[in-house]
This record gives C-alpha cells, structure tokens and sequence, in this order.
C-alpha cells in the first residue's frame, strides 16, 4: 500500500533525514586507509543513538551493523568487520538509516580510501550524477517510470551497467514501503507520481557488466565480473513546490 505523508509526517522525516546525512558526513570523514568497516559501524551506531535516533539496518532481517560497508566490487550489504582494514585506493559504499520518532531516512554514498584511481573516480561521480537525474524527475504528475529511465539512461550513455535485482523503493513508519523505483524503466510507464510521497532512490551502477551474486554469508552482493560498483541514495519527499531531498546537510 502506497502512504501518503503529511505536512507534519515529513517535518519528522526531515529530522530522520537530517539524522543520517550527518551520521553519513561523519562516516565520510572517518574513512582512510587503515581504518576497519566495524570501526564506521561503532561510529554511526554512536552518532545515531547520541542524537536519540534508531539504526535502522540493525536487527533488519537479522542484519547485525547499523550501516552496509560495501568495499570495490561489493555491491550493496556489506557487512561491517573489525577485520576488514580498508586500503589505499579502495572505494567503500556506506548506506545508512535512522529512525528518529517512529519515521526513516535512508541514504547512502560512496567515499574513496585515500587515492582512488581516475577511473574509480568517474565511476562514483556517473553514479552520483545518475541520482540527482532521478531526483530531477521526482514530480507530481510525473510517473515512476522517467525517474527510473532517467536514471538508466544517465549511467548506460556514460558507459556503465545498471543493477537490476536491487531497486529504490517507498519510505516512511518502514524502511521499505511501496512502490518499488527500479533504476531502469520507460518514460510514462508506472505509478503516477503523487504529492505526499516519500521515495529512497538509489542507483547502484556496475563499471563491468551488470549481472550480481550473493555471497555465503547471505548477505553481500558482489559483481559477477569482479568489477567495482558505487551507490548512492537519498529520501526524497515530493511535494507541490517539487521533490524534496531530505538527506541532504
């Protein structure tokens, strides 16, 4: 079922989004080689909670992190470990949410270790560019469909492959809600677009092929070709003045 938020409901969405866009810009200031995705974990767990917030991830279906740490060719739900030591020129993924009175925000950014290489650097930016293209579509009236072509048409012109198994999805009491926004789509296809709406999008764009598996821990997705992917993610709130981003500092 389709929620519609209310002037109020998104003042405390913006909180919860607030929430995570700081926790997130502290995540982006800790990251550096030698530093273990369980020590952002600690971080974002401490940040959230000190400011009366809930993870949102942990517990999650059995998650056990507050935040998915996915490192170069991991896609999405990375798990977070003491002994995962990131490295010079690695690329970490870091999605993030937090429930702030009963309401999420969910986002997620991909930060390079020290030095990426220019080629990792063009990945991330393609990928972050591919989600403002969809937030640039989010409109009332508009269809899920141009947000989602959008998207693809972005990433797929600049060279890269769109992930297919994982989509942007409803926000609100859930972390995950309807509609689900896939990252490929036709224009004018799919759910009107209506005021009142909360959508996560998050593209998630490969530099090989497009095709993911899951590995033995049943949670972290990887490319099949070993090639590296980004993410990034934001809430978005769409109102009559137009969406409304609300994990953003």
């Amino acid at each position: 079922m389709i929620t519609i938020k209310s002037k109020a409901e998104f003042e405390i969405m913006r909180r919860a989004g607030r929430l995570v866009a700081e926790t997130l810009e502290k995540l982006r200031a800790a990251v550096k080689p030698g530093i273990s995705t369980g020590e952002l974990d600690q971080i974002a767990y401490a940040h959230i909670t000190r400011h009366k917030g809930v993870p949102s991830f942990k517990g999650y279906h059995g998650f056990p992190a507050s935040i998915c740490t996915s490192v170069n060719d991991e896609v999405v739900h990375g798990i977070p470990s003491k002994r995962r030591v990131l490295q010079e020129g690695d690329i970490v993924s870091i999605d993030c949410g937090a429930i702030v009175d009963g309401w999420h925000g969910d986002a997620a950014i991909t930060v390079a270790v020290g030095h990426a290489t220019p080629e990792a650097e063009r990945l991330m930016k393609v990928t972050e560019d591919s989600l403002y293209k969809g937030v640039e579509h989010a409109y009332v009236g508009q269809r899920i469909g141009d947000v989602s072509a959008a998207i693809q048409r972005y990433a797929e012109d600049q060279g890269y492959s769109v992930v297919r198994e994982y989509v942007g999805h409803g926000i609100g009491r859930q972390m995950h809600e309807e509609p689900q926004v896939p990252n490929w789509g036709t224009p004018g296809r799919g759910m009107l677009l209506k005021e009142g709406m909360a959508l996560a999008l998050e593209p998630m764009i490969n530099a090989g092929g497009a095709e993911v598996r899951v590995l033995d821990d049943r949670w972290t997705v990887v490319t099949r070709d070993g090639q590296p992917s980004a993410h990034f993610e934001h809430t978005v709130a769409l109102t009559a003045d137009g969406p409304e981003i609300l994990t953003k500092l």
